[in-house]
Formats: C-alpha cells, structure tokens, sequence
C-alpha cells in the first residue's frame, strides 16, 4: 500500500483520540493540518483502515458510525439517547466464543460486543427531570 500523509493524519489521530470520533469529527479536526482533504478522501482511508485492522469502526444504530483507534480488544457502550461511545473497562468475555462454536459447525475466530443504554450524563438528566 502507497503512503499517504492524509491517510496517517487520520491515523494518529485516532489513536490520540478517546472520543470514538464520526468521520465528520475526524475531517473537521485534521483539516486544519491537511486544508486540501476532502471529507470523501476521509471516508475512504477509514475504510481501508478499518479492512486493514488497524481501526475499529463501531456502527451505531441510529446514528453515524464512529471510529476508534484502539484495536485491541476490548468492548463499547453506546448511549441510545446522546449517541455516545465509550470504552468498556472489564474482564474479556472469551467465553462467548466458546459458547457460540457448541452448535456451529464451522470456526469461531471472534465477537464483537457493544452494549446499549443510557450514559451516566443522560441517566441523570432523566433524574433532574
């Protein structure tokens, strides 16, 4: 693969980033650095990267899909009200891979998880109500 300087301004800022950034985030914040990137030109390197294994891309269901640079494995929590991504800090749940290939004839090589609800900042709005 060809270097490309916007391709790794994305990438450096995904892996700075905490924020789980949409792709209009990430144009926005590397424009400045890269004044002639289109957000077309981001997208595409998002997805090259994320085939690539070297992003996550988190599809959220109401909203646009969110990118993070962390691409160790770990899980996410999506709000439901603000849209919202989050790490996740706990144990690995490698069991469910196991789980999973009791019935399954073929091979289980891994799971993505993302749970859903209400953020802490959301879940107190409704309490302030």
């Amino acid at each position: 693969m060809k270097y490309s300087r916007q391709r790794e301004s994305i990438l450096q800022y995904l892996r700075s980033a905490t924020c789980h950034p949409t792709a209009e985030d990430i144009y926005h914040h590397i424009q400045t650095d890269n004044p002639n990137i289109s957000l077309g030109t981001v997208y595409r390197n998002l997805t090259l990267l994320s085939d690539l294994g070297q992003i996550q891309k988190i599809s959220t269901l109401d909203g646009p899909d969110r990118f993070d640079g962390n691409f160790l494995p770990h899980y996410h929590f999506v709000c439901r009200e603000c849209g919202k991504v989050q790490d996740l800090e706990m144990d690995a749940l490698d069991h469910i891979n196991l789980l999973a290939a009791h019935n399954f004839a073929g091979t289980i090589e891994g799971h993505v998880t993302h749970f859903f609800g209400k953020c802490p900042d959301c879940t107190m709005k409704d309490v302030i109500k």
